[in-house]
């Protein structure tokens, strides 16, 4: 697998991606008209100015798979050089999008962490993780990491518990995009910490 920044050219991977693992695993906390509606296009907005003109505190990881990426015949370029067009989708595999320092109290966020659902339980998701980590001890001036999971979702808690994260505080789900009516209810979500970031690596 490799890893590097995403690109502009990744906003269409990781939007499905992004919507994919929601439709998948936030049913019963969002409502079934935003899941089951034009999810794509809100969740391509959000990476399109994401990763069009990304702040300085935001640092975005795409896993891709290792090898020769699937690419299309031989192309000829406006200099008239030619070159292979890279297949727009294949090669994303999963991200993490971290907000470094964006709390003062607790750290760098890890805002997004998403694996296809056909990499599961491989270690993509650790990988990953301990990347966002290693951008925080590099990047931010607090050496903190955190994120939210969602109270329903018992698999995501235990895979951070896994991975040295603390549960520290429960607080009710914000609405997406913060367009009110698209949740179910309640719901509940939880703060995981990791004071210091080396903690994540300790456990990867």
């Amino acid at each position: 697998m490799r890893f590097r920044p995403a690109l502009t050219t990744d906003i269409a991977a990781v939007a499905a991606l992004h919507a994919d693992s929601w439709r998948r695993y936030y049913r019963g906390a969002y409502a079934d008209t935003y899941l089951d509606g034009d999810i794509l296009t809100d969740r391509l907005a959000v990476w399109t100015a994401r990763l069009r003109d990304p702040a300085p505190s935001d640092v975005t990881i795409v896993a891709e798979p290792g090898g020769p990426a699937p690419d299309h015949p031989e192309v000829t370029t406006a200099t008239g050089q030619s070159g292979t067009r890279q297949h727009p989708a294949a090669a994303i595999a999963g991200f993490v999008h971290v907000i470094l320092d964006h709390d003062e109290r607790w750290g760098s966020l890890v805002d997004n962490l998403h694996v296809t659902s056909t990499r599961h339980r491989g270690g993509l998701g650790s990988a990953l993780l301990t990347r966002a980590a290693e951008a925080t001890a590099t990047g931010a001036a607090n050496p903190a990491l955190y994120l939210w999971v969602q109270e329903q979702n018992t698999a995501a808690q235990a895979f951070y518990a896994a991975h040295g994260g603390r549960v520290v505080e429960r607080a009710p789900v914000s609405d997406p995009g913060g367009v009110p009516g698209r949740l179910n209810g309640q719901p509940m979500k939880l703060r995981v910490t990791w004071p210091d970031v080396r903690a994540v690596t300790r456990h990867a």
